[in-house]
């Protein structure tokens, strides 16, 4: 074959080289796909143990002193609960000193 005669098109993009490049692209967009589906999964965790830290808190609370926390502000300054405020929105609704709170955790949608 010399080099004026044209190849086939098939031929031409399953070169060595071009074979080399389309699987790498492949590998980095699974690795894309892969990191997507785990921040999203992450995301789903990150609720559940928010509500977790939240429940053991007020436990722990009602263990020391005697009464359930009288307020959120009031785990947050002396248990040391943290959460991003932007992103989740708590619900604590507290009934009297011996009876344990209502507590809901909502997940602001922060799409615009």
């Amino acid at each position: 074959m010399n080099r004026f005669s044209k190849q086939k098109l098939t031929k031409r993009l399953f070169t060595s080289a071009n074979l080399s490049i389309i699987v790498f692209l492949l590998v980095i967009l699974l690795f894309i796909a892969g990191i997507n589906y785990l921040s999203g999964s992450s995301l789903s965790n990150e609720k559940e143990m928010l509500e977790n830290a939240l429940n053991k808190d007020i436990v722990h609370c009602y263990a020391i002193e005697g009464i359930y926390p009288p307020s959120l502000s009031y785990i947050e300054s002396h248990y040391g609960l943290t959460y991003d405020h932007d992103k989740y929105i708590i619900s604590y609704e507290p009934v009297a000193s011996n009876i344990m709170p209502s507590v809901m955790v909502i997940e602001k949608n922060l799409t615009k």
